[in-house]
């Protein structure tokens, strides 16, 4: 498929709820076409996070862990993974990031419809068969569906990491507004993959603080 860019083995979920502990990569909204208003604005620092969130996702592969794609339908009721990674790859100002970064065979991919990745979505069953409380949220935007979808994995008791490197916004203003509100409402630790490493922050403790 053009979407795959490196085979992965295919990852199953086991048919009952695994035992919690295991750490889970999402990548929110990079398969996208940037042609959104504010777009323009944001694409720079898109593609810096592309390329931390690209390198996350190999330290996932290394250390076995999933990696979930949690992308918005933008308003297609009939879009499904293939449909929504073709038209990316079609749009200029995307085509270079979303290549990279496309999902391949044994990623999961969820389609949301709204900011939240967990609202009318099949992710709140995903995580608990592959046995996940903690997640490492990166990708698009920091301040309207990373911060949306980071509140509801903190009512879920989910522990959090959104590496301040891995996301972007429109603005750092508002990057840095939804990174505080984060760490100081929800709990999530926002260090950047240069201090803290996916590997590490996997192996710690549950509510441990810390782990560089």
């Amino acid at each position: 498929m053009a979407e795959t860019s490196k085979t992965r083995k295919r990852a199953v979920a086991p048919f009952r709820d695994a035992p919690r502990g295991n750490t889970a990569l999402v990548i929110l909204d990079m398969i996208n076409e940037m042609d959104f208003a504010g777009a323009g604005s944001m694409r720079q620092a898109t593609e810096k996070a592309a390329a931390v969130i690209l390198k996350l996702r190999d330290a996932a592969d290394k250390a076995e862990l999933p990696v979930i794609y949690v992308n918005d339908n933008f308003g297609e009721w009939h879009s499904e993974r293939y449909r929504l990674v073709e038209r990316a790859l079609g749009s200029k100002p995307a085509h270079e990031f979303v290549a990279r970064l496309a999902p391949r065979d044994g990623d999961y991919f969820v389609i949301k419809p709204q900011f939240s990745g967990f609202y009318a979505t099949n992710l709140p069953v995903l995580l608990p068969k592959l046995g996940v409380d903690r997640l490492v949220l990166t990708g698009i935007a920091a301040d309207i569906c990373v911060l949306f979808t980071a509140a509801d994995a903190h009512m879920r008791d989910y522990e959090l990491w959104v590496p301040e490197d891995a996301v972007a916004a429109q603005t750092p203003e508002r990057r840095r507004w939804a990174l505080e509100i984060m760490k100081q409402s929800m709990g999530a630790e926002v260090r950047p993959t240069g201090r803290l490493k996916l590997a590490a922050w996997a192996r710690r403790k549950a509510g441990a603080k810390g782990g560089g």
